[in-house]
């Protein structure tokens, strides 16, 4: 009797723990006519809302209707990925003397922190204001997806004035060393999530070098100027206008200029899309930032019924260097016990 006793108390609380991970809602913050929605399933940000130079208002971000349809995403559509984001060639890295085998999900890879990474697991809501931020946390356990230690994880988004999104990602090791890279996968299209590709948007990029790959995007190591190449940015230009050199598009990390002044942010970005008047620009503390153009996009349906094709929208997920872990010339990742990852991310938007 007491063995079924205990079965049966270990089926109610199971259940009740089931019950109590499954409860994910959305999350609005707003101020004026700039809005912005969010999930605590990956952290997720689900929609920006901006005016145009006319007033008009639109969603500038690629997603779904519902929530459920990001739990079975391919894509990583505006989630908070990690423990380490990018790739990690070879599944595999040494720390202290210890080889750790993490979770291959892309090829012989590891993408994005595994199969089950901080994307596709559901974070705690610690704080929340309408009119302010919104806060999630999650605790990694040890060995999850392969990564050594427990792992204490929080994000907070931020509506500062009426046209500023700030991003705030931390992450403090409990009882081990253990490499931390997380980055927020969102897939912008400013002149609305719906209309068209993106390749006649103007970039400018804050970043004079690249980390070049391999045929399977692992970094070769190296870090190369991108002067006199496709990957320069460095003045003003259309996103789509050296396509012909590049026929898969970007995806490709850029070394970031390091800000004048110290303990200022580096500035990333200025985006442009001339049709609409909607102008981004983006600053980081982190010392790169992966530039893709939605190369692996076909046939996505997403929100109001709109097939997302290629290039249907950009990413610019501030970050440390692709596969750090395995390259000692790299920025470390590596975090130790009583240290803290600090990543910061401001978005200002304005039309003109």
């Amino acid at each position: 009797m007491a063995n079924i006793f205990s079965f049966c108390v270990f089926i109610v609380l199971s259940s009740l723990c089931f019950s109590k991970a499954q409860h994910v809602k959305v999350y609005e913050l707003k101020r004026g006519y700039f809005s912005a929605k969010f999930t605590n399933y990956g952290a997720t940000m689900l929609s920006v809302i901006l005016p145009d130079k006319t007033g008009k208002l639109d969603d500038v971000v690629l997603g779904y209707d519902l929530v459920n349809d990001y739990k079975n995403d391919t894509t990583y559509f505006g989630a908070i990925v990690g423990r380490v984001a990018n790739r990690i060639g070879g599944a595999k890295f040494i720390l202290n003397g210890v080889t750790y085998k993490t979770d291959a999900n892309d090829g012989k890879n590891t993408l994005h922190g595994g199969s089950k990474g901080f994307s596709d697991v559901i974070w705690t809501v610690k704080s929340y204001k309408k009119h302010s931020h919104v806060t999630f946390s999650y605790e990694s356990f040890d060995g999850e997806e392969g990564f050594p230690g427990n792992l204490s994880v929080s994000v907070t988004y931020m509506l500062l004035h009426k046209n500023k999104l700030a991003v705030k990602m931390m992450a403090k090791p409990l009882n081990k060393p253990t490499p931390v890279n997380l980055a927020l996968h969102t897939y912008w299209n400013l002149g609305g999530h719906n209309s068209g590709d993106i390749m006649s948007h103007t970039l400018k990029l804050f970043g004079s070098e690249i980390t070049p790959v391999d045929s399977e995007l692992i970094p070769t190591g190296e870090i190369v100027p991108v002067r006199k190449t496709p990957y320069d940015f460095r003045r003003p230009r259309e996103i789509g206008s050296k396509f012909d050199q590049l026929p898969h598009g970007y995806d490709i990390n850029y070394v970031l200029h390091k800000s004048r002044r110290s303990r200022h942010l580096r500035k990333v970005a200025v985006v442009v899309e001339s049709k609409c008047g909607r102008k981004m620009e983006l600053w980081t503390n982190m010392p790169g930032v992966q530039f893709y153009t939605s190369n692996m996009l076909k046939n996505e349906k997403g929100k109001n019924g709109t097939v997302y094709g290629k290039h249907a929208g950009f990413c610019l997920e501030t970050q440390g260097f692709p596969d750090a872990v395995n390259h000692p010339n790299f920025p470390s990742q590596i975090v130790k016990p009583r240290g803290i990852y600090k990543h910061f991310m401001v978005y200002r938007f304005t039309t003109h």
